[in-house]
């Protein structure tokens, strides 16, 4: 007899809630009882309890199962692994990128598998190594954003058996020993409880079907070595960093892809210089216009722009361009832009400029 609670009651709903409903009340109580913010000794136990009701109430096929058959009906079709692997999607909308790292740490998880509720489970596979792509991108990229096309190195689809693994014009058969499972479950006993313990078969390699005449170009595996094209959009407002993309490094044969790291370098400009969203531009002027004022126009990253240079500026004097720098990431508002007056001092005058430089200093003094 099974001592799981009603999953309608772990989260506090009815039977008739929506799948907002559902949601809603499973992100309440899931930030509640994270271990991360709640050190109570029972905190982690309560999380993964609401995680696993969240987990099939969400899931359409799961939750007739469960409304059907109570918890038979979903414990005899599905694994824990199945339940939580196929829920993934909607954990994701839930806490975002964040959804491997919150379940490896609760779960043991890492690509090899987690323990759960006295149940072990494989994942059957292990994780493809990272790659590592380096790019460089200018301040107008920054400004406007990138789409950066790549060719990255794995494993393709065999060209010969179309991915299927088995000789052109022959067919697979279902494993026995899992029934096309591709696991394998054990059972004992300890007391009042059963220990099940969920792991790949060994006949079929976790594949569920067995190759009788595996293709010779890939050994069977499905797949070769090969490239695959790979296109991604670098944001405007990004800057020199690290970025992961999930799934798309290195591809196993019934494992876990790695991940992407494009390493990105925003190249100096020759004319401006970067803070954050702000943009810095040195404008050399003349003593006298500095002295006299003048119209002047400056470069921006999208063309030029008119400033007026008020009469008697002075040196490193600071002229703002409300918008005109770059846009904050993951925002639609802008940096602004910042002209500094450099004011130049010639370093040599002739006789005739000096002669006038000094009646001026002569009538500025009576002044």
């Amino acid at each position: 007899m099974s001592t799981k609670r009603d999953y309608y009651e772990v989260l506090g709903v009815q039977k008739n809630a929506t799948a907002d409903e559902i949601k809603s009340q499973y992100r309440k109580l899931a930030l509640k009882f994270h271990p991360d913010r709640n050190k109570s000794h029972d905190a982690a136990e309560h999380f993964k309890e609401v995680s696993e009701a969240y987990a099939v109430l969400s899931d359409t096929e799961k939750r007739k199962l469960y409304d059907s058959y109570g918890h038979s009906g979903v414990d005899g079709r599905y694994s824990t692994e199945d339940i939580f692997q196929g829920s993934k999607v909607n954990f994701e909308d839930i806490f975002g990128s964040g959804f491997e790292s919150i379940f490896e740490n609760l779960f043991g998880g890492g690509g090899r598998g987690f323990r759960f509720g006295g149940f072990d489970f494989g994942f059957g596979g292990e994780r493809g190594a990272d790659l590592v792509y380096d790019t460089e991108i200018t301040l107008e990229d920054v400004l406007r954003g990138k789409q950066e096309e790549i060719d990255l190195p794995g494993e393709i689809e065999c060209g010969d058996c179309k991915g299927t693994g088995a000789t052109p014009g022959t067919s697979m058969r279902t494993c026995s020993v899992c029934n096309g499972y591709g696991q394998v479950r054990t059972s004992r006993s300890s007391g009042f409880s059963t220990f099940v313990t969920v792991q790949p078969c060994n006949t079929c390699k976790g594949h569920g079907k067995i190759i009788e005449r595996p293709c010779s170009k890939c050994k069977g595996s499905g797949k070769q070595k090969g490239t695959r094209h790979f296109s991604f959009e670098i944001p405007s407002g990004i800057e020199s960093g690290e970025y992961r993309i999930k799934g798309q490094g290195e591809s196993k044969s019934s494992g876990i892809s790695g991940d992407l790291i494009v390493r990105i370098q925003v190249k100096p400009h020759g004319k401006f210089k970067r803070d954050g969203a702000d943009l810095f531009y040195d404008e050399n002027i003349s003593m006298i216009d500095a002295t006299l004022g003048k119209k002047l126009v400056v470069p921006t990253l999208e063309g030029t722009e008119k400033i007026d240079v008020e009469a008697g500026s002075q040196p490193n004097t600071i002229i703002k361009l409300r918008g005109k720098g770059l846009p904050h990431q993951g925002s639609r508002s802008r940096g602004d832009q910042y002209v500094r007056l450099v004011v130049n001092i010639p370093k040599k005058i002739d006789k005739h400029q000096r002669k006038l430089l000094e009646e001026l200093q002569d009538r500025l003094k009576e002044e």
